[in-house]
């Protein structure tokens, strides 16, 4: 992909669109191939990251001060792997009902409520890992409202991983990693410039607002 300057990622932030900011080859997600990856791009002008979704081996050692996100939709899976499939619809609706709560004061007790009737239902592994994990499900009440729904699960950046994996796959086998490399950065760019990249996001306005009114607080 093109690198992208700092002023590419200002002017992102500024119009609220999304942007796929790199790719590169990989033989696995281990740390040392996704340290590498986070470096170049900060070191590509990348500053200012303020929420990171779910745990990316060496996100948190090259943006240490972003807060995390967990995915709510992994999380939920995380919970069903312990849940009979007879239950799993009664408890997808249970927990769901924690995320459609007005303020994380509200999760959090609608929380107890469910790792209540989790015990009920004689479903120990998933009330203790409700009990012990959701609370890293809800950084996202730290936000502005508005942006709750496009940040509390990870499934936009799912889907666009799939498009990749989808048209790999169509191929099969490449003569390098060099070939998939270009016919996934000739997708993403093409995603990118479409349906994925044209529409506006999230309005950042509203973050900065927060932000004005949390220094006045203190002030």
């Amino acid at each position: 992909m093109p690198k992208l300057r700092k002023q590419t990622f200002e002017t992102a932030i500024i119009e609220r669109y999304r942007r796929i900011l790199g790719v590169s080859e990989g033989n696995k997600e281990d740390k040392a191939g996704w340290l590498g990856f986070l470096k170049e791009i900060k070191k590509r002008g990348l500053a200012g990251v303020r929420l990171i979704s779910d745990a990316c081996l060496g996100l948190a050692e090259v943006f240490p001060y972003a807060g995390w996100q967990r995915c709510a939709a992994h999380f939920y899976r995380n919970v069903f792997s312990h849940v009979p499939r007879g239950k799993m619809r009664q408890v997808a609706a249970m927990l769901k009902a924690i995320h459609a709560q007005e303020s994380r004061e509200a999760a959090e007790s609608k929380s107890k409520d469910v790792v209540t009737k989790l015990r009920t239902m004689k479903l120990k592994a998933a009330a203790e890992l409700v009990e012990k994990s959701i609370h890293e499900t809800f950084a996202y009440f730290a936000y502005p409202p508005q942006h709750w729904l496009k940040i509390k699960t990870n499934n936009p950046t799912e889907r666009l991983l799939k498009e990749a994996r989808r048209r790999t796959k169509v191929v099969g086998a490449f003569p390098d990693g060099n070939s998939a490399l270009m016919l996934v950065a000739a997708r993403l760019r093409h995603v990118s410039s479409t349906t994925w990249g044209t529409p506006k996001y999230m309005n950042m306005e509203l973050l900065n607002e927060m932000d004005q009114e949390a220094i006045y607080s203190v002030a």
